[in-house]
């Protein structure tokens, strides 16, 4: 009777997703596939992780940060597009006159447990129950550093459409999600709300939430369309061709919100270096680049603030515009490319006599 049951199961998730081309034999794959790494690749990082000297993998003086509430948000918003930085590669976003949530994550914790796990460096800015409005959640994939279970059960009851790649859906519903709240796409697929087109577009990365479900749910970066911006949100990616082709398809970019930490030899072929967000950027034909994946949770071996440091000393060297925002701090989607924000990290290193990579 298990194995029926089971048989049924993936006969029904083969059908759900037949028409993909990234879904076969059971699971979604990248456009270009990487040998595939094993359990035993899995454990030799995971060791290395625990094991290995790691030394400033976590600030020692605080981060600095932007309180925000539902009344500074509506003081501050009023016609002009913009978007807040709450930690990692959660935003919060300000467009067509509505607010818009991508890979929210409030919890304490990027883990599956709440005692155990990545542990956040600061707070968030906003507490969920302080949120103003928010008209939908776009997600990239279902990690826990991206998908939070937690917030998400917070959130069911208050915001109407969650936008996601196929079969990050039955993450939801399992949580309490409504499947009419909830929309999938497959890469190349749009969802438009109100002024806001909203198309899921390739990445190279993986899914999975345990040890048994790799690769059952798809990855994707998103281009977020209004009237009169366009924006890019990478989420969890290797450095592919594919950035050209959604520049050629999409770009310009007036801003580009790009993966810049958690990168190590180990997993290359899943998250970019510096020195390739930057390639991407350029791929992307964007205007401004603003990192994300950093700053919050400890999830690589290098230290906490060497990505925001190869990151600028790069964009410094080709005159590409940077935005490195507080954590909290609005950004004006509409000014970005001539705005200038403080490299904030630099004081934070400065507290504890610690030097800029670049200095040594």
């Amino acid at each position: 009777m298990v194995f029926t049951v089971a048989g049924c199961a993936l006969q029904s998730r083969d059908s759900e997703f037949s028409e993909s081309a990234q879904y076969q034999s059971g699971k979604f794959r990248n456009q270009i596939q990487q040998a595939p790494k094993g359990a035993s690749s899995f454990f030799k990082a995971a060791t290395r992780y625990l094991l290995a000297k790691r030394v400033n993998t976590e600030p020692s003086a605080p981060i600095p940060l932007i309180r925000q509430s539902r009344q500074s948000l509506e003081q501050a918003n009023s016609s002009d597009a913009a978007i807040y930085r709450l930690g990692h590669s959660t935003l919060l976003l300000f467009l067509e006159q509505k607010y818009w949530l991508i890979d929210p994550v409030f919890s304490e914790r990027a883990s599956p447990l709440s005692w155990v796990g990545p542990k956040r460096f600061h707070p968030v800015p906003i507490e969920l129950n302080d949120l103003p409005d928010i008209a939908g959640v776009i997600i990239s994939h279902d990690h826990y550093d991206h998908l939070d279970k937690q917030t998400i059960k917070q959130l069911k009851d208050k915001v109407p459409q969650f936008i996601v790649p196929l079969g990050v859906g039955n993450h939801l519903q399992e949580w309490g999600v409504e499947s009419n709240q909830i929309k999938e796409l497959d890469w190349w697929q749009h969802h438009t709300q109100g002024d806001v087109k909203f198309t899921a577009t390739p990445a190279q990365h993986f899914s999975g939430r345990s040890l048994s479900d790799n690769n059952q749910t798809l990855w994707a970066s998103w281009v977020i369309q209004s009237k009169d911006q366009s924006i890019f949100f990478s989420g969890d990616s290797g450095y592919f061709e594919g950035f050209k082709e959604i520049g050629r398809r999409f770009g310009p970019f007036d801003l580009t919100i790009m993966e810049n930490g958690a990168y190590d030899a180990s997993w290359s072929d899943v998250h970019m270096t510096p020195e390739e967000t930057l390639q991407a950027h350029i791929d992307l034909k964007g205007e401004a680049l603003m990192p994300v994946h950093n700053g919050t949770f400890d999830l690589a071996l290098h230290p906490w603030y060497e990505p925001f440091e190869r990151l600028s000393a790069l964009a410094d060297q080709q005159s590409l515009s940077l935005l490195t925002p507080i954590m909290g701090e609005r950004l004006s989607i509409d000014k970005a490319r001539s705005t200038k924000t403080q490299a904030w990290w630099k004081t934070t290193l400065a507290m504890h006599n610690l030097e800029p990579l670049q200095n040594r």
